[in-house]
């Protein structure tokens, strides 16, 4: 295995609009499209973490509806950012609703902020998130864990 630089708790957000299509960020970080995503801090909890992380990421105030799944699976969730260092994630996903908030980019950290069709996502997805997505859509009553 290579070499782990830190291990983090992370979360990612899955949401849907009314026309069934989902949301997603293309990150400045790493120029790739992804579930937004980010890291729990000190004092959070998961869920507060996930309402934080979209309020600043895409400017919208959400419900959680469900969870989706926890992944530790360091074949998908170890992260090597641009500047070498490489993150083992342990992330919890969630299914969320929009209940207020004006869509926009509010972040450093995204280039681009945009609703896709689920059949015609962007092919530089981060490797992990298609198969968060893939199971949120598998629209299973329990929570996967991967």
């Amino acid at each position: 295995m290579k070499r782990i630089d830190d291990l983090k708790a992370g979360v990612a957000v899955i949401i849907l609009n009314e026309e069934n299509q989902v949301l997603l960020q293309k990150r400045s970080d790493v120029g790739l499209w992804g579930i937004p995503s980010g890291h729990i801090e000190i004092g959070e909890t998961v869920s507060e973490a996930a309402i934080r992380e979209i309020k600043e990421e895409t400017n919208l105030d959400i419900r959680i509806k469900k969870l989706i799944g926890v992944y530790s699976e360091p074949d998908s969730q170890v992260f090597t950012y641009p500047n070498g260092r490489v993150v083992h994630f342990i992330t919890t996903c969630f299914l969320a609703e929009i209940t207020g908030g004006e869509l926009r980019c509010n972040s450093s950290e995204s280039q681009e902020i945009q609703f896709f069709e689920q059949q015609s996502l962007p092919r530089d997805l981060l490797k992990m998130h298609p198969q968060w997505l893939n199971d949120a859509l598998a629209n299973d009553d329990l929570a996967f864990i991967r």
